[in-house]
């Protein structure tokens, strides 16, 4: 398998559009070649590239910015001597001053999969500056962790935020090229916009199911992304976050891991599987214990439960993170009517709506979990429809 930054690199007749032009770079800490040269480094020292600038999403292009919402400055790179801006500090849009100091820009950007990853709403932004600006854009393309399954809801108008730029459902099925093919057909940009797609990607192939194990390293895209098996939950557990429960920063496995000091979490297990025992197929859930070190609970020992879908029991095509997700929220709601699910706080630039609604792009999940009257089969009729809507909706834009 070779990555579209390594297809890139070694085909010169790719980057001929290239000659004359100053491109910036939009990437981050996983932006690397398949043998871990930072794509930066690799594309600084191309002779027929003119590296003027480059762009970081949230964490920074270095990745330094361990928790949500602590915003990157501006710097000179030390070694490039090139201005590296942050989408994710003063503006997330970029300026027009920005704009000006690159003619093409080149993405290369690792994606975990889920609508709400912010790396997907700076992708969307850059395109439309670049639409609006004139410039050039050449997206490289890297694998999709979570693989080509769909689930979800798809983002219900007027609900459009930092964590969710259009349309999309939770768990897409795209690679960021896909991504991008499928935003500038949504918007009708006028764009000149060139892929450089991967060579031998299967993301039907296992064990991986969308990430080439043993061929290609793992490198973090965000700080608590520390894992294949995190990619594959997060379009679940970052609910968690619209939560008072804790969904493990502060923990070595952020993400992966949902808790809290006064649940006791045998017993929501239990209680999930009476509700809708399919709903926990294709992975193993293992009560746990844990402590945060920082963030929501921390200092407090909490009862919780860890998903696996690093052992022998994970099933990719069964496993519905989502869905997954939504039952623990029910059945906390049943074991622990009164409890206090729904976080209140700042979230992603947002004062006024609540976290739990932008995160799944809409009240349909939080409507749905704090009814008593409705059960698993009312909210899997929505996310049945949405799907095989989303599935027609992508075919167009699949690259594999």
């Amino acid at each position: 398998m070779k990555l579209g930054i390594d297809n890139f690199l070694a085909d010169p007749n790719l980057r001929k559009p290239l000659a004359g032009r100053r491109a910036a770079l939009l990437g981050h800490p996983a932006s690397a070649t398949g043998d871990g040269r930072p794509t930066i480094d690799a594309l600084a020292a191309c002779s027929d590239i003119h590296l003027a600038s480059a762009f970081g999403p949230q964490h920074g292009m270095r990745g330094d910015k361990q928790d949500n919402m602590i915003e990157s400055d501006d710097y000179e790179d030390p070694q490039h001597g090139i201005p590296v801006f942050s989408l994710y500090g003063e503006v997330r849009y970029p300026t027009d001053a920005m704009m000006q100091t690159f003619d093409a820009l080149i993405v290369d950007v690792q994606d975990i999969g889920t609508r709400i990853y912010t790396y997907v709403t700076t992708l969307c932004y850059m395109l439309e500056a670049c639409s609006k600006h004139g410039k050039s854009v050449w997206v490289l393309d890297r694998p999709n962790p979570a693989g080509r399954p769909v689930e979800g809801t798809i983002l219900e108008d007027g609900w459009e935020s930092f964590v969710g730029a259009g349309p999309l459902i939770m768990r897409h099925g795209l690679t960021f090229a896909e991504l991008a093919k499928w935003y500038v057909a949504l918007k009708s940009l006028d764009l000149d916009l060139h892929i450089v797609p991967m060579q031998g990607y299967d993301p039907d192939a296992a064990p991986g199911f969308g990430w080439p194990l043993m061929e290609l390293a793992w490198i973090n895209p965000s700080p608590n992304a520390s894992s294949l098996n995190m990619a594959r939950c997060f379009p679940g557990t970052v609910l968690l976050e619209g939560t008072t429960l804790s969904e493990g920063r502060g923990t070595t496995t952020a993400l992966e891991v949902v808790g809290a000091p006064d649940i006791d979490f045998e017993v929501v297990l239990k209680r999930m599987a009476e509700l809708q025992d399919t709903w926990l197929a294709g992975c193993y859930i293992r009560p746990c214990y844990f402590e945060p070190t920082f963030h929501k609970h921390v200092g407090a020992l909490c009862s919780g439960l860890q998903i696996h879908t690093d052992t022998a029991a994970y099933r990719h095509e069964s496993f519905r993170p989502y869905r997954l997700a939504a039952l623990l929220l029910k059945a906390v709601r049943a074991e622990y009517p009164e409890y206090r699910i729904w976080r209140k706080f700042p979230y992603e630039y947002e004062t006024e709506r609540l976290a739990i609604d932008l995160l799944s792009g809409g009240t349909f999940l939080r409507d749905w979990v704090d009814d008593p009257a409705l059960g698993p089969a009312d909210f899997g009729r929505r996310l049945n429809d949405d799907e095989r809507d989303w599935s027609r909706i992508r075919a167009p834009h699949l690259l594999y």
